[in-house]
């Protein structure tokens, strides 16, 4: 992928740097040594009254040290290798990226408000509220405070827990106390189990036992496990560091718990934990040098690639943006699609619509499965929906 050529070529750059300012440090700490080494050679001289000649005979020998360290030869191999990483990196780049991308994308109508919207929302959901305030007040979005406001109420729950103060995070999770249930998430009882800890470590321990009492009690049926080690915390209160718990006061907890809470947040916004734009752009990035290398083709061969339904070659974006699973007939060798969705046979055997077609050949009559000794008609296959 010629991402990855990039990135390693890029890399390269970096490794030479690196290399050549550790080497050119080097060669200027020689450099000062060895001067350094002169000096208080002359200032002995100085002390004990020697002639002249032996202050020449100092700096005489520091040149011809110095010549001997050569020390712009050994700079310039340096740089000649930086030099030379450098230019291929702009060989690869010049190579990969082209400045006029407007061939690379469907000529579509969209609404400008619905862009405005998404642009102000990822502005909002970054903490970078200035900017979109200012985004939405130039565009003339009327729908700015709606966007901003949720994700205000989230960046000062996440700057409280940065300072150790878990209250408006518990209060947020107790007023949404179903739809986290709904999703599946302990958030709640996360948020509890730190506060909890906090109290041990920071008050007292009868303190805790009481916040226990208020606040586990209600998870203790479906979370006896997590409430006894909790519980077991109350007899090293003094030296928790110490004991078989100390994990219970790792950083990480604050860290983990924060994502957690943005995810959970955005989840009941009804809206990725991610920004959409961001994933977009990314992707896109990814997939730009495969469709305008697909655009040089097309257009050599006199073809429109906008009006395909599906692009005759596959736009590898890395499994981090594949959200979806993706069936391949065994039978064609192809990706399944609205017009040839993948089809379940009686047998259990799964291929593709147009494979069922060719091999029933359009008609009601039995066909043998490719894969067992299983028959079957074409009406008894379902389509699966992944």
């Amino acid at each position: 992928m010629e991402l990855d050529n990039l990135r390693e070529a890029f890399d390269r750059v970096i490794e030479k740097r690196a290399s050549s300012s550790a080497k050119a440090q080097e060669v200027i700490d020689q450099i000062v040594r060895e001067v350094e080494q002169a000096i208080t050679k002359m200032q002995m001289i100085n002390t004990d009254s020697m002639g002249s000649a032996d202050h020449s005979s100092v700096l005489a020998e520091l040149k011809a040290k110095l010549n001997e360290l050569a020390p712009l030869n050994q700079l310039e191999g340096c740089q000649k290798e930086l030099n030379v990483a450098l230019s291929k990196y702009l060989k690869v780049l010049e190579k990969s990226f082209n400045p006029d991308i407007s061939k690379a994308y469907r000529n579509v109508d969209f609404e400008a408000n619905t862009i405005n919207s998404i642009i102000a929302n990822h502005f909002y959901r970054q903490g970078l509220f200035d900017l979109g305030d200012s985004f939405v007040r130039e565009c003339g979005e009327s729908d700015g405070a709606y966007l901003k406001l949720p994700f205000q109420e989230m960046y000062s729950i996440l700057e409280a827990m940065q300072a150790r103060n878990l209250q408006p995070a518990l209060s947020w999770a107790a007023k949404n106390h179903d739809q986290l249930l709904q999703n599946g998430s302990m958030l709640e009882l996360k948020l509890h189990q730190l506060q909890f800890v906090e109290i041990l470590t920071k008050g007292s321990r009868d303190e805790a036992l009481q916040y226990a009492r208020t606040h586990l009690v209600p998870f203790a049926s479906l979370h006896k496990s997590e409430i006894q080690r909790l519980m077991a915390c109350l007899l090293w209160a003094d030296r928790l560091d110490q004991s078989p718990y100390a994990e219970f006061m790792s950083s990480t907890h604050w860290e983990k718990l924060a994502e957690e809470l943005i995810h959970q947040f955005c989840s009941l916004l009804g809206q990725s934990s991610e920004s959409p734009l961001g994933i977009a752009i990314s992707a896109g990035f990814q997939g730009l040098p495969t469709l305008l290398k697909l655009t040089t083709v097309m257009a050599a061969k006199k073809q429109e690639w906008q009006a395909m339904k599906q692009l005759p070659v596959p736009i590898d974006i890395g499994p981090e943006f594949q959200y979806h699973s993706v069936f391949v007939c065994p039978v064609l060798r192809e990706q399944s699609s609205d017009e040839n969705p993948p089809m379940l046979m009686p047998c259990g055997h799964v291929v593709s619509k147009q494979s069922i077609m060719k091999l029933s050949k359009s008609s009601s009559r039995p066909f043998k499965c490719p894969y067992c000794p299983s028959e079957a008609v074409a009406s008894q296959c379902k389509q699966l929906h992944f």
